[in-house]
């Protein structure tokens, strides 16, 4: 079983800036991807960007030009550092790992994924 927990969420105003954090324990294998994905009231989740364990990565449209991905192995963490954030980001944020390193194709699909955080949500208000 492995445990996520994400961190981090909040209310801020428009134009201002976030960062993420998701904690991975219990029993993590050495191959892996994690993912952030978010949803908003009344639509389907949406992945904003996965990172496999050999650090091959994947930034969804989502999450091009203002939000990074990243990861610290030594902690087990996923972050997410999302900028210049807008009311349309508004949406609970998901993390999610898969055990086994995804190829890229799949990384975008949250079925590949056995196991979710709680999630955090983020507000952005104009």
């Amino acid at each position: 079983q492995v445990h996520l927990v994400e961190s981090g969420g909040g209310s801020v105003q428009a134009g201002g800036s976030l960062r993420l954090s998701c904690v991975a324990s219990g029993d993590t294998t050495a191959s892996y991807s994690m993912a952030w994905f978010r949803q908003s009231p009344g639509k389907e989740p949406e992945v904003i960007v996965a990172i496999n364990s050999n650090g091959d990565s994947t930034l969804a449209n989502s999450g091009k030009g203002l939000f990074a991905g990243s990861k610290d192995n030594a902690k087990n963490t996923l972050y997410l550092q999302m900028d210049s954030l807008q009311p349309d980001d508004t949406a609970m944020y998901y993390c999610a790992l898969s055990r086994r390193a995804l190829p890229g194709y799949e990384r975008e699909h949250q079925d590949e994924y056995e196991y979710w955080g709680q999630g955090t949500q983020v507000t952005v208000s104009s």
